[in-house]
């Protein structure tokens, strides 16, 4: 049995990650920060954690995380946050988990980014503007953090079901990928230590998931 911890673990990514390592044997934690969504969680089949990561300390965060074999963080501020909270969750909230992991006994790390945040954005961009700076700034920090890191940069999310076919790469082209196929990644990530280090982006295709990673953690420059 693994234990992952996920920051982010009641969103749309999350629960489907904590769905899915539940039903195949896992611990999920799911650090949230509401009191009604631990027991959503509980209800996924993994364990609830009731804390704030715009407001806990370093070492509040390395107690929840303790006992996990490996971090995904998959938090966002979500749609109509503004700038602030784009920086406080998906840059600052990456960066304390970061933090913590190490002071947990942690070193693997997975995060979920998105395409394209490190392409140019007009001065006018707005809040798009200050997401893609939160998370490619965030990206940034976790390469260099000497954790064992992946970085997953999906396409426009969709609700569809999951195909369970994928296409990984450094870069592959614009492109939408279901959230189940996301989550899948995620877990086919944590069961191929050869994935850290790697940072794809990812959208539909052809390609069984595990065999993609598989493919892409011994390949460089091509997609699968």
């Amino acid at each position: 049995m693994t234990t992952v911890a996920i920051i982010g673990a009641h969103g749309k990514v999350g629960r489907r990650l904590v769905r899915l390592l539940a039903q195949r044997g896992d611990k999920a934690i799911g650090i949230v920060r509401r009191a009604e969504q631990v027991g959503a969680i509980a209800e996924l089949g993994g364990t609830g954690v009731l804390l704030d990561i715009e407001s806990a300390t370093v070492e509040e965060l390395a107690e929840a995380l303790a006992g996990a074999d490996a971090i995904v963080f998959s938090a966002g501020a979500g749609a109509g946050s503004g700038p602030v909270r784009k920086r406080t969750v998906d840059y600052g909230g990456s960066v304390l988990t970061q933090a913590a992991a190490p002071l947990a006994g942690v070193r693997r790390f997975i995060q979920v980014s998105g395409m394209g945040v490190d392409d140019p954005v007009a001065p006018d961009a707005g809040d798009w503007a200050a997401y893609v700076r939160a998370k490619s700034d965030a990206d940034q920090r976790l390469r260099s953090s000497g954790l064992q890191w992946t970085i997953l940069r999906p396409g426009a999310l969709t609700d569809a079901p999951g195909s369970g076919r994928v296409r990984l790469a450094k870069s592959t082209g614009p492109g939408s990928v279901s959230r189940d196929d996301v989550a899948a990644l995620i877990a086919a990530c944590l069961d191929d230590p050869a994935s850290a280090g790697h940072q794809w982006e990812v959208r539909e295709g052809s390609t069984p998931v595990a065999q993609a990673v598989s493919e892409q953690s011994r390949t460089t420059g091509s997609a699968s």
